[in-house]
């Protein structure tokens, strides 16, 4: 009798052991070759959107910048991958219902001449399409990942214009309070700056800061993501990255403004277009990076607690005398 039960016991065993799998792929042939031709199948039919994503990000000088958002998303990705290969790699057929709502918003877009629709439609895809491929716990560790490749896409017509027209006047009147302070005479006619009655200078719609504002916010989402800190500080990270991107552009119109009448236009226009471009970025990332360390001083960890000292004479006046 007890050699039987220990050989049950035994059993029981084993199978607990091979029940247990350890984390990692989990794909059968069959469900990954037909999840790699659904993938195939949707690639091959997104491509001319595709194509007509990357010639927007290389004619349009405001969306330029969505060209690095896939690269900063592998690199992301590539930076997680310890953690990754702690999760479990099933396939979920869930992803097929997020890859059937990309197919309608795609269609609504092809329908409705709405080129946008057909564009989030295609990130929507991806995501699915990884949903599908790896399975929940892949899925939600990369879900800001994810959400990041949204911005590879260019902003709706109605959204740009919204945006686009504030942002130009708001420069305009800024530009001019700082000149007026710098002691030049300006005169305004609406996005015109007349200079010491003499020099026109026209803040036009490439002027208005969109471009640096798309640009700053992915700097500020990727720095986000590769800092260890508290969400709202991330938060905060991303959302300040709008009011920084409004002062480096108008610190550009301000130092081009004063270009136009100690030089000349063409120097002046040759800043504003080439070395402005490359100096805002930095001075961007230099006041994002101030932010987290000002962030940092003004939150106390809660783990702070007396020191080695204070422990030890606190144990020695609370130590009782022991009876001889």
């Amino acid at each position: 009798m007890t050699q039987t039960s220990q050989a049950s016991t035994h059993r029981r065993r084993r199978r607990k052991d091979t029940s247990a799998t350890p984390p990692g792929p989990a794909f059968s042939r069959r469900t990954l070759a037909l999840a790699s031709v659904i993938a195939a199948a949707l690639l091959w039919g997104y491509w001319p959107i595709v194509g007509g994503l990357f010639k927007e990000w290389m004619g349009d000088d405001d969306y330029s910048v969505g060209l690095l958002v896939p690269f900063a998303a592998l690199y992301l990705v590539y930076q997680d991958r310890r953690r990754l290969s702690e999760c479990d790699f099933r396939p979920c057929w869930w992803g097929l219902g997020l890859i059937l709502l990309a197919e309608c918003a795609r269609a609504y877009g092809l329908v409705f001449m709405y080129e946008s629709g057909e564009r989030y439609a295609f990130v929507l895809m991806i995501v699915g399409l990884v949903l599908l491929l790896t399975g929940w716990q892949v899925f939600y560790r990369l879900r800001w990942v994810l959400l990041f490749l949204f911005l590879m896409v260019p902003l709706p017509g109605r959204i740009h214009n919204l945006i686009s027209g504030p942002l130009q006047r708001m420069a305009t009147t800024s530009a001019v309070v700082v000149l007026e302070l710098l002691g030049v005479t300006v005169a305004r006619d609406g996005n015109v700056i007349m200079l010491q009655g003499e020099v026109r200078l026209a803040v036009a719609e490439a002027c208005s800061g969109l471009r640096m504002l798309t640009a700053f916010i992915v700097v500020a989402s990727v720095l986000a993501f590769l800092i260890k800190r508290p969400r709202w500080q991330k938060a905060t990270l991303v959302v300040s990255s709008i009011p920084v991107a409004i002062i480096c552009n108008l610190i550009r119109l301000v130092v081009t403004a004063l270009l136009y009448l100690a030089v000349s236009s063409h120097t002046a226009e040759r800043f504003f277009h080439d070395f402005a471009g490359l100096t805002m970025m930095p001075i961007a990332v230099f006041i994002l990076v101030f932010e987290l360390w000002v962030m940092s001083r003004l939150v106390v960890p809660d783990d702070i607690g007396p020191s080695d000292k204070d422990r030890e004479s606190g144990q020695k006046v609370g130590k009782k005398s022991e009876p001889i």
